[in-house]
């Protein structure tokens, strides 16, 4: 009996402790700091022309009162997230149970629990870490929202703000992209139809995969029927109607911008200049580097080459060299089918694309541009006793000695590794870390044949500092960040140190044009002659192969632009695919630039020009085959004072 009463009282404790508790942490939420429900996480953004292109955290300022959403999607939402959405605290504790029983059996997270005003909670922040603390604070939030707001005002906050895939937040928005009415006009069908898309966004958007869009709407009209929602026949006439999608935004209509959304929002965390509260109190207003039109044709230089192509990818960013502001970027060809943004994310082999980095720091030690070396099959014995026999694309050689000149147009292999092992393993890692590249590299042989994973991102950065004759740029996409009041908490702070010697930038950047000029051909042809017929303007380009991974980075005075296609499973790619990157990169290029007069750099003082022989290095004769104007720093030219200055090499 004695241990009864003690247990009696041990509950009754217990109880009064809860009640407390509760009891606390209710007025703690009720009156607490209030989440502006309307305005939380409202992400602002601006283009580089402050016109604004993302307006609020769902993406428009369309938000419709519950009034104005079709009772068909409000019942139909309800009865496929949260069937005691009304009767429930915020959190469902019978669903709890059961779903954490159900994946215990089935041993995976089959069942999921969340209630409308948990996900809500969830999308009050900016970003969905998978952390303790992120979990503690989403239900925390999740319980201020059910103290400070009733239930229509959650479940219109929810409706405003969720994901229905193609880059679209908020049901005014979905209503009208997908159907180009307003929400309060959506039938049963189209209602179930967008009901069943914020469970997996890209894998039941009707746009991606119908069939499967198909399964999920009857899932949630059978739903509908079993709780009284709809008649059997209701349900039966709405899987038979045949929908018909309209598929586009009222606004900046590109499949791509959202990449370029993703891209800011990642620059943003790793600023770490603003926290989750601060979001959801205030607000932000980010004012970033993007360029409409050149998104616009970088946009439509991937569709228009990659037409048929749909399961290969790209990633590219088009960058202004003078600041490294990044006014262009793409992450695949559709965010809607795939949000892995690769220009953020992916790292790939760059193939000869890293050989101007080479070649710069072989120009900065002694090399010319009549340099020549022996290009032939070849096996290198490297330390240890280790081989490396490297070949040709094509297995096509010169057999004979050839300058720098043909071997950068050409892009010889075997003349890239002797002057990579004629400076030294470590001078490469040494010239690309200066130049930008943050990822580790291996000092090896095969460096200069880009073996080495890189983001197109510090690749790009890199070539920036050819493109602005030698100063060190950081790849950007924000200039400048405000709070909801105006306040500027972030402004990007330009800092411009010069790295490289603006005489040999000048040198390597007219080598580099020489990769698409067809009088060049000889037993082999420049590596970009495809698209010289697309070509109007001088430029510096260099593209890159590998088995696997397709490469072309170019530039001029204006604008630098790299590309990269290939597959996310790493296929073998076909030489009928090796015209892509190249073609792309020319498109987007020209098209961008097809207003802009010729630009180019001026030559240094300490510059020379000679008309020379390209194959042999010596000034040209009248019974040169290849002759081209090279530049050479003074007192190094061929021919200087009766001395030719022409290393050769074995």
């Amino acid at each position: 009996m004695k241990k009864l009463k003690i247990i009696i009282k041990l509950c009754i404790a217990l109880m009064l402790l809860f009640c407390f508790s509760y009891t606390t942490l209710f007025l703690c939420a009720k009156y607490g700091s209030k989440i502006d429900i309307e305005n939380s996480n409202s992400i602002y953004m601006y283009d580089g022309s402050n016109k604004s292109f993302y307006e609020g955290n769902n993406g428009t300022k369309k938000w419709v009162k519950l009034k104005d959403i079709s009772k068909h999607l409000i019942k139909a939402t309800i009865y496929s997230e949260d069937k005691n959405f009304y009767n429930h605290p915020g959190f469902d504790i019978p669903r709890i149970i059961k779903s954490t029983i159900v994946n215990i059996k089935s041993k995976d997270l089959k069942e999921g629990a969340s209630t409308i005003t948990q996900q809500y909670a969830r999308n009050l922040f900016l970003t969905f870490d998978k952390t303790w603390e992120r979990k503690i604070k989403e239900a925390w939030y999740a319980f201020k929202l059910e103290a400070q707001y009733t239930k229509d005002e959650i479940l219109e906050g929810y409706l405003n703000t969720i994901n229905y895939g193609n880059g679209i937040l908020g049901i005014e928005n979905a209503a009208l992209y997908y159907f180009n009415k307003p929400a309060k006009e959506l039938s049963l069908a189209e209602s179930t139809m967008l009901a069943g898309i914020p469970k997996s966004p890209n894998n039941y958007s009707p746009l991606n995969d119908e069939l499967a869009a198909k399964k999920r709407q009857k899932q949630i009209l059978k739903a509908m029927v079993n709780n009284g929602a709809i008649s059997k026949k209701e349900m039966n006439e709405a899987l038979n109607l045949k929908l018909t999608y309209h598929g586009r935004k009222e606004n900046l209509n590109l499949s791509t911008i959202m990449y370029y959304q993703d891209a800011v929002i990642r620059e943003l965390e790793s600023l770490k200049i603003v926290s989750d509260d601060t979001i959801r109190q205030e607000g932000l207003k980010i004012y970033t580097t993007l360029n409409v039109e050149a998104q616009t044709v970088l946009e439509e230089s991937i569709k228009t080459n990659l037409e048929g192509k749909d399961e290969m990818q790209v990633s590219a960013i088009m960058m202004n060299p003078d600041n490294g502001e990044i006014i262009a970027l793409a992450g695949g060809q559709d965010y809607s089918k795939s949000q892995y943004n690769r220009a953020v994310q992916s790292k790939r082999q760059v193939g000869s694309t890293m050989k101007p980095i080479l070649y710069y720091a072989a120009l900065e030690n002694g090399l010319t541009a009549s340099t020549t070396f022996l290009s032939k099959p070849t096996t290198f014995t490297l330390d240890n006793n280790h081989t490396y026999s490297p070949n040709n694309y094509g297995n096509i050689y010169p057999n004979d000695k050839i300058t720098m000149a043909l071997a950068i147009a050409y892009s010889d292999n075997i003349y890239a590794i002797k002057t990579h092992l004629f400076l030294g393993e470590d001078t490469l890692v040494k010239y690309a870390k200066k130049m930008g590249i943050t990822s580790k590299l291996q000092s090896n042989a095969s460096l200069p044949l880009g073996t080495n994973e890189l983001t197109i991102m510090e690749f790009v950065t890199s070539y920036a500092t050819l493109a602005n004759t030698g100063y060190k740029v950081k790849g950007h996409l924000i200039r400048k960040v405000e709070d909801g009041n105006g306040d500027v908490i972030y402004k990007y702070n330009e800092k411009k140190d010069r790295i490289l010697n603006k005489s040999y930038t000048y040198i390597l950047s007219e080598l580099l044009s020489n990769t698409y000029d067809t009088t060049l051909t000889s037993y082999t042809a420049p590596t970009c002659a495809s698209i010289a017929p697309k070509i109007t303007k001088k430029y510096a380009v260099k593209s890159g192969t590998t088995d696997y991974d397709l490469w072309t980075v170019g530039y001029n005075p204006n604008i630098v632009v790299g590309v990269w296609t290939g597959y996310d499973d790493n296929r073998k790619l076909s030489s009928k695919e090796y015209k892509y990157s190249k073609n792309i990169w020319a498109d987007a290029t020209e098209r961008y630039l097809r207003e802009e007069k010729q630009s180019w750099y001026k030559k240094p003082d300490n510059v020379v020009g000679v008309l020379t022989d390209v194959q042999t290095g010596e000034v040209a004769t009248n019974d040169s085959k290849l002759k081209k104007i090279l530049y050479y720093i003074k007192g190094t030219e061929p021919g200087y004072k009766g001395k030719n200055d022409k290393k050769e090499n074995s």
